[in-house]
């Protein structure tokens, strides 16, 4: 399967954040990504299900990297641990700073006015946390 031929993943906003996230997935640091499950609701979008492959966009609109989920979970936010945090890639010592960084996000002027107001963020706010490995758009997985 080509690119193309992928639902495609775009990282935050196009810009600085989502440049790192990408390079970040390229030198093999990120292999866990969080969404929150409001969003998904408000679009109308599927959660992802393990084993789904995507291709990940960079900031101009192309395919990057394709990546397969090998794990996904819709749980309160309270439940996400220090090695998930750590997954993320983005250099988070411990879930105290994945927590405050993703709070930011989730509260942020971009992702307000995507839902049309500012999001409730707390213990039990409910995020999609995923984990997936690299993969070439042709392979298999029988390695």
């Amino acid at each position: 399967m080509e690119h193309d031929d992928l639902p495609t993943l775009e990282l935050a906003f196009p810009g600085p954040e989502r440049d790192r996230g990408v390079a970040a997935i390229l030198n093999g640091q990120k292999t866990a990504l969080t969404g929150l499950l409001e969003i998904y609701e408000h679009t109308g979008e599927a959660v992802p299900v393990t084993g789904q492959r995507f291709s990940v966009l960079d900031s101009e609109g192309r395919p990057a990297v394709t990546i397969e989920l090998v794990d996904v979970r819709v749980v309160p936010m309270k439940d996400i641990d220090d090695d998930f945090a750590r997954a993320e890639g983005r250099g988070y010592s411990d879930v105290a700073e994945w927590r405050a960084a993703h709070e930011e996000f989730f509260r942020s002027d971009g992702v307000s006015e995507y839902l049309g107001r500012t999001p409730v963020i707390d213990d039990g706010t409910l995020v999609v946390a995923e984990r997936f490995r690299v993969v070439e758009p042709d392979d298999s997985g029988g390695q």
